[in-house]
């Protein structure tokens, strides 16, 4: 028995007769079916949120640094450490105080100008205790804000210094001090996807009825971009500012915007922009679906580039680089990719070319295909100069030319897809195994259906063998390797090393294949199977006793239920201490009879990488009975 590589599950199994119909945590390479890698936690430490973006890059000192950013902070991590620079909103000196109640851990913090939205973070100092068990050191300390009952007040929960809750006593009730300062991180985003401005979009709910916000309102994800300026770093969370990380002021420093008031040479910088991109060609530094200069409205299809070795000044002139370009089709700007020639613009329904050209325009951009479709900002990725991205119902290449990618899962990937959460897909590489893997949320994970509403699934397109094949796995970003020696991938607040092993984080990772229908009788023939000899390599297991599971199945209809065989234990036998890893189960005998039938493997054993060659069975013509 030998098989077409990849799944292909758009077709009807008997029409993809020596083909593969399903599978989950299994790759192909060189034709044939293997366990993919697994995965192991990248250290103890978490982060809060759930990453949208992450971003690796190395300083001139050697240090390998990674940025990762949540709906409520972007993260350096160094040394397996997480520092927290997100950027600070707005700071506030001697004007809070405090009111707590007795019996609640609740305390109330009273702030005219704090502009919080519920979720955002806020460190407080300067302020001495309430009396009780509400004490300064209780105060004095970082907060998420729970909830915002109006433009003056907001509410936290109280806790010590190791986290755990306080409950205010009969005699905390007060002020907090007199001179008590608060400084406010950046508004915290949508970690779930809300389309249009109606009943429910955006921040609607976050307070009370009439109550205000100085943010715009929110209708999709906190999703963030970045890109090394140098050594430092620029980031972009979607629809608002840029900011700037500088190497040189340390872990502790925090990001800042680029402004005239922090950078006192700025010049008329982007105040929104939906993505940041350093050209790594030219060093111009790209704002895609920004404001115009002098203006402060967004416009969706606007692109402005800073002069050449410039991140602050954005005013064209007669002696700089710095100018603009705006999308000739589209109604908005999704995202923009970089290759070696060009960088890909995609709208919700063109694609476009921007190049660099020089002198006196700098930048030009041209259309390349119109009537095209796109997930989400992360549902592209780049390999060398082609371009693949995940569209509605489509799959989608450039590589010069802009085409639909031939898809053979297609079905099962957007027959059980939530739309609502479209803008959660994400695509990376696997370059070790030509790969592109798109994670996506199923309709089966759906907030509607009492799911998490997060990423479950994942696709893959193999571009050096040309085959499709999926499984079931959360990550909400994932970073091929680079600089680090693993793929990266970001689920539950941790970050895993991925292509390690053969375990699910130190547990059995479960594995499976399973084959369309063989047809092996016409008419009124049966046949008989009797036995299979197997084909497996076991090489790389760090199992003492690597297993698999094989399993045929046969049936006589194409709509009829399977009979099925007794599961065939398939195991590395030892001959001696040393055991070859081509040496395993002789064969298996089994009882099975019908017009057609298939094979099943699957693996629930940790440490065991497996491989399927060429199994064989052996039939002979039977009857009914």
């Amino acid at each position: 028995m030998q098989f077409k590589a990849g799944i292909n599950r758009d077709i009807t199994s008997y029409s993809n007769e020596g083909g593969w119909v399903d599978c989950d945590k299994v790759r192909f390479r060189q034709g044939f079916p293997e366990v993919i890698g697994g995965w192991e936690k990248y250290s103890s430490e978490t982060y809060i949120g759930t990453v949208r973006g992450l971003f690796n890059w190395s300083t001139l000192d050697g240090s390998d640094l990674l940025g990762l950013g949540t709906e409520s902070k972007y993260y350096i991590e160094k040394g397996q450490q997480f520092y927290d620079v997100t950027p600070i909103r707005a700071t506030t000196t001697n004007g809070i105080t405090f009111a707590a109640t007795n019996g609640s851990s609740i305390v109330t913090a009273t702030d005219s100008t704090h502009g919080a939205v519920e979720g955002d973070f806020v460190t407080i100092s300067g302020a001495v205790s309430l009396g009780g068990l509400v004490t300064a050191a209780v105060l004095n300390q970082e907060y998420q804000i729970v909830s915002v009952p109006n433009v003056n007040t907001y509410t936290i929960i109280a806790k010590d210094t190791s986290g755990a809750t306080v409950t205010a006593n009969a005699s905390d009730s007060g002020n907090g001090g007199s001179g008590v300062d608060g400084v406010y991180q950046l508004n915290s985003g949508l970690n779930t996807g809300v389309g249009g401005n109606g009943w429910g979009a955006g921040t609607w709910g976050r307070g009370t009825w009439g109550s205000g916000t100085t943010t715009n309102v929110l209708t999709s994800l906190r999703i963030w971009t970045h890109d090394n300026f140098g050594e430092d770093l620029l980031l972009n969370p979607r629809d608002g500012a840029i900011y700037y990380w500088n190497t040189s002021d340390g872990l502790t420093a925090r990001a800042v915007e680029i402004n005239t008031t922090n950078f006192v040479n700025a010049i008329e910088p982007p105040v929104f922009a939906k993505q940041v991109l350093v050209s790594d060609v030219d060093r111009h530094v790209i704002a895609f679906g920004t404001n115009p200069v002098f203006g402060t409205e967004q416009d969706p299809l606007l692109i402005r580039f800073s002069d050449q070795e410039s991140f602050t000044d954005w005013s064209p002139t007669a002696t700089n680089t710095a100018g603009d370009l705006r999308i000739g089709s589209g109604s908005e700007f999704v995202t923009a990719v970089e290759t070696k020639r060009e960088i890909v613009v995609i709208t919700d329904s063109s694609v476009h070319s921007m190049q660099f050209i020089g002198a006196p325009f700098t930048f030009g951009i041209q259309p390349i295909a119109s009537n095209t479709t796109i997930m989400g900002p992360n549902a592209a990725v780049a390999i060398e100069d082609s371009v693949f991205w995940m569209g509605r119902q489509n799959f989608y290449l450039y590589d010069g030319q802009t085409k639909q990618l031939p898809c053979t899962v297609k079905e099962r990937v957007f027959f059980d897809f939530d739309y609502n959460q479209k803008d959660k897909v994400y695509a990376s590489v696997i370059s070790e195994f030509t790969e592109i893997i798109w994670f996506y949320t199923s309709e089966t994970n759906s907030l509607a259906n009492g799911g998490t509403g997060e990423n479950d699934r994942y696709v893959i397109f193999n571009y050096g063998e040309n085959s499709w094949y999926y499984g079931n796995l959360g990550r909400s970003a994932f970073l091929d390797r680079g600089i680090r020696d693993f793929p990266i991938g970001a689920a539950d607040n941790y970050l895993y090393n991925h292509e390690l092993g053969y375990n699910d984080d130190g547990s059995a990772m479960a594995s499976r294949i399973e084959s369309s229908p063989i047809e092996i009788g016409e008419g009124d023939q049966f046949t008989f199977i009797r036995r299979i000899i197997p084909d497996f390599t076991f090489n790389g297991s760090t199992s003492a006793d690597p297993t698999v599971n094989v399993t045929l199945q046969s049936n006589n209809f194409p709509g009829a239920n399977y009979l099925q065989s007794e599961i065939a234990k398939v195991d590395r036998t030892a001959t001696s201490t040393t055991v070859p890893f081509e040496q395993f189960t002789n064969k298996a005998d089994v009882r099975l009879r019908g017009r057609a039938f298939s094979i099943k493997v699957d693996c629930s054993t940790e440490g065991v990488r497996w491989r399927l060659g060429s199994p064989r069975v052996e039939i002979r013509q039977d009857g009914r009975r």
